[in-house]
């Protein structure tokens, strides 16, 4: 068995649903990556790098192109997002990451990116049905963490509503393509990023008491 075969093999069952390795290793990584990200620690973006790949193998075996193809997003946006905390350009004056709200223009921006997003994706797979069994959901996520992560990668604190509203619609479609541990971890994803929301939040409203390192 090589090493695909046994992370997209069952590591156990529960409740009726099949858990696989990559769907739980990953989303276990997805999750700390979130928790740093909240903490606003560098070691966001390397958790997320690994979390992207091992679960490009996860929705590889449920025959989920969307999902592959947002796994590779993630892994070249984190590799982007790494770039900007790591070269001080997100830094405030105490030396932490610096958060902030966007500007309206950022905001419409980071719209008008979603939606163009999710309608040029959702078209591709509606025209090729065998690259996803639900294209517009696919396509949600696909858009709507892509605009995530480059809010994150800015300092933004709209990244965490992004992730929300990505939550919404991954748990759901998750539990469908048989990906269980997902749709349980997303679920956490949920309760985590509304705590890191206020952190973020908080924290715009106070930069001079800001403290911690990245």
């Amino acid at each position: 068995m090589n090493a695909l075969d046994w992370l997209n093999s069952e590591a156990f069952t529960a409740f009726g649903q099949h858990i696989i390795w990559s769907d739980m290793i990953g989303n276990t990584i997805g999750l700390v990556a979130l928790a740093l990200g909240w903490l606003r620690s560098v070691w966001t973006w390397p958790a997320q790098l690994l979390s992207g790949v091992v679960l490009i193998a996860a929705n590889v075996s449920v025959q989920q192109a969307g999902s592959v193809g947002k796994q590779v997003i993630v892994v070249a946006v984190a590799v982007w997002g790494w770039q900007q905390w790591t070269r001080g350009r997100q830094q405030a004056q105490d030396g932490s990451i610096a958060v902030r709200f966007a500007t309206w223009r950022e905001r419409g921006y980071l719209l008008g990116g979603a939606v163009v997003g999710t309608l040029a994706v959702g078209g591709l797979f509606t025209a090729f049905p065998s690259l996803s069994w639900s294209p517009w959901a696919d396509a949600y996520i696909f858009a709507g963490t892509l605009v995530a992560m480059l809010a994150q990668a800015r300092g933004m604190v709209e990244f965490w509503f992004a992730w929300l509203l990505v939550d919404l619609v991954g748990v759901p479609l998750n539990f469908h393509s048989g990906l269980a541990f997902s749709g349980l971890i997303y679920v956490v994803y949920g309760a985590l990023v509304l705590w890191g929301m206020r952190d973020w939040w908080l924290r715009t409203r106070t930069p001079a008491l800001e403290g911690a390192t990245a």
